[in-house]
């Protein structure tokens, strides 16, 4: 394990929080990547509870939940099993589902009866293939988020595992009432806890200028994708752009632990088909 000291507190960090990967696709297709990752304890938290790994061919954010015990060693639990994936050069659903159950089955292990249940969200991407073609497998479970910015615009891959979303979904909720809902922190899915885990995968193909964020909701609690969309433009480079996403989230309020990775593609083959730019769905 590698534990790297950020400014103010000790998180699990797998891999590196800066770097860069020449990737190779399933047809010979190369494409290579840049990457960052930050994260802050925030201003009302005694200690962060996030884990992350930046380790081809995977990037995740684990975010122990709130409220119960022990949710830095369910997030921990996560990524150290997500880093026994860095043999592989591209990963399948299964292989993160079997992740997933090592970690749950860690945590179970490593927790007492009594603290109520410990679990983490998680959320992120990996090198994967879809036809032929180099792909990023975007996966979540629980209410951590993965974003693509594709030119100027940004987009929400991952859909929320939570009451509010399912609320919103069936036209009970508006989008802007969510933050106040007395269950706005309630999510109906999650890693640990005794349960199957039940990630939700998107494809979406390795392209020229695709920026993919994946944060923890530290960071979408305190701003609006509006915001993240402009402070994303306004930095090119994802150093610059993890840290003042991470800075805008502790202005509006630092309520929670604030994690994000920004992965950027820098080569990759070209797109014509514009369509293919739309995450799917897969099982």
């Amino acid at each position: 394990m590698n534990v790297e000291t950020w400014e103010d507190s000790t998180v699990t960090l797998m891999g590196s929080s800066v770097g860069e990967h020449l990737g190779v696709g399933p047809g010979g297709q190369s494409f290579r990547v840049r990457w960052a990752g930050a994260t802050d304890t925030g201003l009302r938290r005694a200690h962060n509870e996030d884990s992350l790994i930046m380790k081809p061919p995977l990037f995740a954010i684990a975010d122990g939940m709130g409220g119960h015990a022990h949710g830095d060693l369910a997030s921990r639990a996560v990524v150290e099993a997500l880093a026994d994936l860095s043999s592989l050069e591209r990963v399948e659903p299964s292989d993160v589902i079997e992740a997933l159950r090592e970690a749950t089955t860690y945590i179970s292990e490593n927790t007492d009866e009594g603290d109520n249940g410990t679990g983490t969200t998680v959320t992120g991407c990996a090198f994967a293939a879809h036809e032929q073609e180099p792909y990023f497998a975007v996966f979540n479970v629980g209410d951590s988020r993965t974003y693509a910015l594709l030119g100027e615009r940004l987009t929400r891959i991952t859909v929320d595992h939570s009451v509010v979303q399912e609320l919103i979904n069936a036209g009970l909720l508006a989008e802007e009432e969510a933050e106040s809902h007395p269950e706005a922190n309630v999510v109906t899915r999650a890693v640990g806890f005794g349960a199957e885990p039940v990630p939700d995968y998107f494809l979406v193909p390795i392209m020229p200028n695709l920026r993919l964020l994946s944060c923890s909701d530290g960071l979408t609690k305190e701003l609006h994708d509006d915001q993240i969309e402009q402070i994303m433009n306004e930095n090119s480079d994802p150093a610059k752009a993890v840290d003042a996403l991470v800075n805008a989230a502790l202005d509006s309020g630092g309520r929670d632990n604030v994690t994000a990775i920004i992965l950027e593609v820098v080569q990759a083959p070209s797109i014509d088909d514009i369509d293919r730019t739309v995450p799917r769905a897969t099982v």
